[in-house]
């Protein structure tokens, strides 16, 4: 579904990612893994178009992207949540995914799905998204890009600060996406159990470049624990 391939990117005059090669199956997971600095959100930043790599390509279902605005992406089935639980604060839960539904075909229903995996934000619907705890915001985060009904999801350490009784919902919702069909995941995060359990394929980043990779599945926790180590 997605390529990156031998992709080299950075900001201004420094280089973060040399080299970078990642390939998410369709209808499956990819888990990027990776201290901090590693690179890991640079590597999503370029997948969705944000930066332009100085060399290499990134393919989404075989077509060529690498020149191609983050609005042209997401019209091709990408959606993409950064870090931070993002949402409009003054607007409410139901506001801020009306906001994403207005216009599309099946707005109405795509709402009440993604409300559907995530039955807690039924309940503040009329509360205003500033208000939620960082948990709540980071689902509603995941529910406003599913709004969009991508082909292909990138999310950046969505488990990240967060208290574990919603970690366990986030990661149950994930898996079960993962696992429904119909949609790939580019994930990065922190959690490498939680990663090993939804992810057909790992990376390890270090320093920008990958330095290890395979199969997922939990008989590849224990590889990637240690080369994280490392």
């Amino acid at each position: 579904m997605l390529q990156i391939e031998n992709v080299r990117v950075g900001y201004q005059r420094s280089t973060v990612l040399h080299g970078v090669s990642v390939e998410v199956p369709a209808d499956g997971v990819a888990a990027v893994l990776g201290h901090n600095g590693a690179g890991k959100s640079t590597l999503l930043r370029a997948a969705v178009g944000l930066l332009t790599p100085s060399a290499g390509t990134v393919r989404l279902d075989g077509e060529d992207i690498t020149r191609r605005k983050p609005h042209e992406r997401v019209a091709r089935g990408m959606a993409y949540v950064p870090q931070g639980q993002q949402a409009f604060p003054h607007l409410t839960t139901a506001e801020n995914l009306q906001l994403v539904a207005d216009g599309r075909r099946r707005g109405r229903e795509a709402v009440a799905e993604a409300l559907d995996l995530f039955p807690a934000l039924r309940a503040f619907s009329s509360r205003r998204a500033g208000l939620l705890s960082g948990g709540q915001r980071q689902q509603l985060a995941i529910a406003r890009a599913l709004v969009t009904g991508p082909r292909i999801l990138l999310l950046d350490e969505p488990t990240e600060g967060i208290q574990p009784s919603v970690v366990a919902e986030i990661e149950e919702t994930i898996l079960a996406l993962a696992a429904r069909g119909g949609l790939s995941v580019l994930l990065v995060e922190q959690h490498v159990g939680f990663a090993m359990r939804a992810a057909q394929r790992y990376y390890v980043l270090e320093a920008g470049r990958v330095t290890s990779s395979g199969e997922g599945g939990r008989d590849a926790e224990r590889s990637v624990r240690e080369a994280l180590s490392v």
